[in-house]
């Protein structure tokens, strides 16, 4: 595998970009095409930037003017000793699984829920910001409830009533922060036109960035303003864990300082 300084990496993603367009080294048409083609390029393994301090720096790549959604992180939500998933979500709000009975033991019940601050979902729920307890909270609203669901809230009602969630599944902003500062290193950015050439996919790797300083306040700016979701993903007998899923194309506003590339002084 090739090894990098910083300064040879920047210089390998300039030619990069400057060559146009390049035929995708993945045969059929995948979302990780657009990095896998990129890593070809740099002669280096899939996830593993060879840099002196490569624990500081990752390297991604995305098409452009997509809105597809990428896990950050995974995190289950305070009251941690409640288990809010399992608990109360899962056996209080959960829904028969479809695959009940066939793959499933019958009673499965299922909790699938991607959810943001924009909007609350058909099942009336949606994510609210605390800005003064600094918290990230999950709220349910019956009366958002679509009426395709009404035996549902009917059987909801049942089981615990039709107000707010008690307790309310939260995340403190600062953890938050450190969960994904774990997780969202400085990184080079590389974002990629695509289009068919004889039938074969092509990139072009004309926007690329440097990232630097993932930054706590435009993250919850992200999540207020619907970029960042919430994705719940259980059922009776596995939780899949809750993660955090952002919209690709605003990647780059998680982070104070975002450098073109060639505009940067090593």
């Amino acid at each position: 595998m090739k090894q990098y300084t910083k300064e040879s990496l920047i210089e390998a993603l300039l030619e990069i970009k400057q060559r146009g367009w390049i035929e995708s080294a993945r045969a059929h048409n995948n979302a990780g095409a657009v990095g896998n083609t990129l890593e070809d390029l740099l002669g280096i393994e899939e996830n593993n930037l060879p840099l002196p301090n490569a624990a500081e720096w990752e390297l991604k790549a995305q098409r452009k003017n997509t809105s597809s959604l990428v896990t950050m992180f995974h995190s289950e939500p305070s009251p941690r000793a409640f288990k809010i998933v399992p608990s109360i979500l899962l056996p209080l709000y959960g829904w028969e699984h479809q695959q009940a009975g066939i793959k499933y033991p019958k009673g499965e019940k299922s909790f699938r829920q991607t959810i943001n601050a924009t909007m609350y979902s058909d099942r009336g729920f949606t994510v609210k910001l605390d800005r003064n307890e600094e918290k990230v909270v999950i709220s349910f609203d019956a009366t958002k409830v679509d009426n395709r669901h009404s035996e549902w809230l009917k059987s909801v009602e049942k089981r615990i009533g039709l107000g707010e969630l008690n307790p309310q599944p939260y995340w403190g902003f600062h953890d938050l922060y450190h969960k994904a500062g774990t997780k969202l290193h400085n990184c080079f950015l590389a974002i990629a036109d695509r289009k068919r050439i004889h039938g074969i996919e092509h990139f072009k790797y004309d926007e690329i960035y440097i990232l630097k300083r993932f930054s706590l306040s435009s993250f919850i700016n992200s999540i207020e303003a619907g970029y960042i979701y919430v994705d719940f993903d259980a059922r009776t007998g596995h939780n899949h864990g809750t993660k955090f899923r952002l919209k690709q194309n605003h990647f780059k506003d998680l982070y104070e300082e975002v450098i073109p590339i060639e505009e940067y002084s090593i």
